[in-house]
C-alpha cells in the first residue's frame, strides 16, 4: 500500500470532540483506492454553568485541539491541512482588537425561551420563513442575539466581528477571520432566495448587521496555522481549510448514495433527516412541516429536520450518575432490549425534553399526561425513547417525501448513533424499509473529502464517495414485525396529538 498526503479533521460534537488523520491510500494490485482513519485524540465536551446562564468551554476546546495537532505529528503523521466541523447556530463576538468578549453561550441556554413566538409576532412567521428558509427552532443565531438584545447586552454594542463556533476555532489558529457557508445557514439570518445576509430583518430587530462577514464556500483555504502557535506546539505549517464547517453537512458529504434522490439520518445527540436538493425548497408546506433548508457542499442545498437524539438516553444517564447509578450505554441498551415493547411512547421533539432538570421525571410526566402508564425502570424508560425515535422518523420521512414528491426506497444512517443497533433495527421495523447504517463517523469522514478534494487529491466529492464506499462497509437492517410497529405508529400518532392539545 501505498500511503498518500494525509488530512487532519477536527470534528466537535456537543458532548465530545475528536482529531482523525484521514489518508488516501492507493492499492499497489490495481485494486481501488481507500481511506484510511487513524483517531489521534478524543476529548470530553460538557457545557458549563456560570451564573445563569449555560455557556461552552471554548478556551478548553481551543487546547484540546492543539493537543491532537500536537499528537497527530508525535504520531508520524504529517498532515498537509487540518480543518473543523462542529454543530450550528452558536458564536463568539470579537472587539475591533479582535478579542473575544465573553464566553460563547451554549444553545441549551435558556434565555431564548419564549422568543420564537414574540419574533414571529413581530415579523410574521411566513416572512421570517420565506427569508430564512429554517425550523424555527429557540436556540437558532437569530433568536440568541435577540436575547442579548433585549437584556441590553453590552457585547453587540461593541462587538466588531460575529463568528460561528468553527469560525471562532478557525480564527484562533490562524488570526484569519471568515464565515463559511453552511454554518451561515444554520442562523436564521441568512436569506437564501437572495444568496446574502437579511440585513434588513437585523435592522428591523435592532441587531448589528455589520458583524456579519460574506461567506466562503467550503473547500476554501482560511489560511495557516500562526507562527506562534507552531512555535508553541513545536510543528511545521499546516493549511486551514474551511470544510461544510456544520456538522450535519460535513455528514451528508459522506453518504454512500448510490443515486441523486435519497434520504438520510445523521445520528447523534440531536437526530437530522434530510435529502439533498440543488435548491432551497420554500415552500409554505416546508414552514407548516418546520423543515429546514440548509447549505451543503458543492453548491447544494438539503431539506432536513431537527429530531431530539440521543440527547434524552444521554441525560437520562448523566441523572442515574448523580444518583449513584452507574450505566455504559451498552447496559442500557441490553436493559431495553429486556423490556417489553410499547410500553408507553413519546413524542422526542416536545420541548419539555430540551433541557430539564430531570429527564427521568420528564418522560414520566409526558406518560402521564396523555393517559399512558408511565415507566418505571431504566430499561423501561431507554425502550420508551429508541422506539420514540423510531417512530419519530417514520413521520419525518413520510412528510419529507410528500414535500419532495420523491419516494425512498431506503433509508442511509450515519454518525455515532448507528453504533446503537437496536436504534437502528427499530428504525427499519418503523419505516417499514431497509436501513442501510455507515459509516459512523460520518461528519470526520465528509471533513476530510472536502480537504482532499481541495488539496487536488480525489478530483471532486463524487470521487470521494467511491473512497467512502470502498473503505466502510455498510450494515443493513430490514423491517421486521410489520403489523406490530403499524400498530404502535398508529398509537403514537394519537398520543402526539394529545401531547400537542
Amino acid at each position: 500500500m501505498k500511503q498518500l498526503p494525509c488530512v487532519l479533521a477536527f470534528d466537535l460534537g456537543a458532548s465530545s470532540g475528536r482529531a482523525l488523520i484521514g489518508e488516501k491510500v492507493a492499492d499497489e494490485d490495481g485494486g481501488k483506492d481507500k481511506l484510511r482513519i487513524t483517531e489521534v485524540h478524543r476529548f470530553p465536551n460538557h457545557a458549563i454553568q456560570i451564573g445563569n446562564h449555560l455557556h461552552w468551554d471554548t478556551p478548553l476546546l481551543l487546547q484540546e485541539m492543539k493537543n491532537g495537532i500536537r499528537k497527530a505529528f508525535q504520531a508520524g503523521f504529517n498532515p498537509e491541512s487540518c480543518a473543523i466541523d462542529t454543530w450550528g447556530v452558536d458564536f463568539g463576538l470579537l472587539d475591533r482588537n479582535g478579542e473575544l468578549l465573553g464566553i460563547p453561550y451554549h444553545y441549551r441556554d435558556r434565555q431564548t425561551e419564549g422568543l420564537v413566538e414574540e419574533v414571529s409576532a413581530l415579523i410574521g412567521p411566513q416572512r421570517l420563513f420565506r427569508e430564512s428558509g429554517l425550523q424555527f427552532m429557540p436556540f437558532n443565531t437569530l433568536y440568541q442575539l435577540y436575547a442579548m438584545k433585549k437584556v441590553g447586552s453590552p457585547k453587540l454594542d461593541v462587538a466588531e466581528t460575529l463568528l460561528l463556533t468553527p469560525d471562532l476555532l478557525n480564527y484562533f489558529l490562524t488570526g484569519c477571520k471568515a464565515c463559511e457557508f453552511t454554518m451561515a445557514t444554520t442562523t436564521q439570518l441568512y436569506d437564501p432566495g437572495a444568496a446574502a445576509w437579511n440585513t434588513s430583518l437585523m435592522e428591523e430587530l435592532g441587531l448589528p448587521a455589520s458583524i456579519f462577514l460574506e461567506p466562503v464556500q467550503p473547500g476554501t483555504v482560511i489560511g495557516e496555522l500562526t507562527d506562534a502557535l507552531c512555535a508553541e506546539l513545536g510543528v511545521p505549517k499546516m493549511k486551514v481549510i474551511a470544510v461544510a464547517s456544520h456538522d450535519t453537512e460535513s455528514a451528508a458529504v459522506a453518504v454512500p448514495a448510490s443515486t441523486s434522490s435519497y434520504a438520510y439520518l445523521v445520528s447523534g445527540t440531536w437526530s437530522l433527516l434530510g435529502t439533498v436538493m440543488k435548491a432551497p425548497l420554500l415552500d409554505p408546506a416546508v414552514m407548516e412541516y418546520q423543515f429546514s433548508n440548509e447549505g451543503g457542499a458543492g453548491g447544494t442545498y438539503h431539506l432536513l429536520k431537527n429530531i431530539m437524539g440521543l440527547w434524552i438516553i444521554q441525560e437520562c444517564k448523566r441523572k442515574w450518575e448523580q444518583r449513584g447509578l452507574i450505566f455504559s450505554f451498552g447496559d442500557l441498551v441490553k436493559l431495553a432490549e429486556e423490556s417489553a415493547p410499547f410500553h408507553c411512547l413519546i413524542d422526542p421533539d416536545d420541548l419539555r425534553f430540551m433541557n430539564p432538570d430531570d429527564m427521568p421525571e420528564a418522560i414520566r410526566s409526558f406518560c402521564r399526561e396523555t393517559g399512558q402508564p408511565h415507566p418505571l425502570s431504566e430499561g423501561e424508560i431507554v425502550r420508551c425513547i429508541l422506539e420514540s425515535l423510531a417512530l419519530r422518523y417514520r413521520g419525518v420521512l413520510e412528510q419529507a417525501e410528500q414535500l419532495t414528491k420523491s419516494h425512498f426506497e431506503v433509508l442511509h444512517m450515519v454518525g455515532g448513533g448507528i453504533q446503537n443497533e437496536l436504534l437502528c433495527r427499530f428504525t427499519a421495523n418503523a419505516i417499514g424499509r431497509p436501513v442501510w447504517a455507515g459509516p459512523v463517523e460520518a461528519s470526520a469522514i465528509g471533513n476530510m473529502l472536502v480537504q482532499l478534494e481541495t488539496g487536488g487529491h480525489i478530483s471532486d466529492l463524487q470521487d470521494g464517495l467511491e473512497l467512502v464506499k470502498a473503505s466502510f462497509p455498510l450494515q443493513t437492517y430490514v423491517p421486521e414485525n410489520q403489523q406490530e410497529w403499524a400498530e404502535a405508529y398508529n398509537r403514537y400518532s394519537r398520543i402526539t396529538m394529545i401531547a400537542a392539545k
